[in-house]
């Protein structure tokens, strides 16, 4: 059964960069579309970024385009993402999900990785 594991969370600055690391095991993550989802206090969780199985594909939610970058290395099993200028409003937990395609169905979530941006 694939799990996933986040890690790389934690208190930043604003202004400053975190890399969240997503690695599977239990299985491949080259079948499968990778999304990072947050959910901050009191809020819906949302979807931020998505990289299609090869990695030719990805998508943001406009509040992140032009500061995070997700990106995926099939040889470590790992799919990233790369936060730069953090703002207050990205404090949320993290997960990553494997689906069948970007907005697919839902094939296994992570535990989630803090990440908190504050001064």
């Amino acid at each position: 059964q694939l799990q996933l594991v986040e890690s790389g969370g934690g208190l930043v600055q604003p202004g400053g960069s975190l890399r969240l690391s997503c690695a599977a095991s239990g299985g491949t993550l080259d079948y499968y579309a990778i999304g990072w989802f947050r959910q901050a206090p009191g809020k819906e969780r949302e979807g931020v970024s998505c990289v299609s199985h090869s990695g030719g594909s990805t998508n943001y939610v406009d509040s992140v385009k032009g500061r995070f970058t997700i990106s995926r290395d099939n040889a470590k099993n790992t799919v990233y993402l790369q936060m730069n200028s953090l703002k207050p409003e990205d404090t949320a937990v993290y997960y990553c999900a494997a689906v069948y395609y970007c907005s697919g169905p839902l094939v296994s979530w992570g535990q989630g990785t803090q990440v908190t941006v504050s001064s």
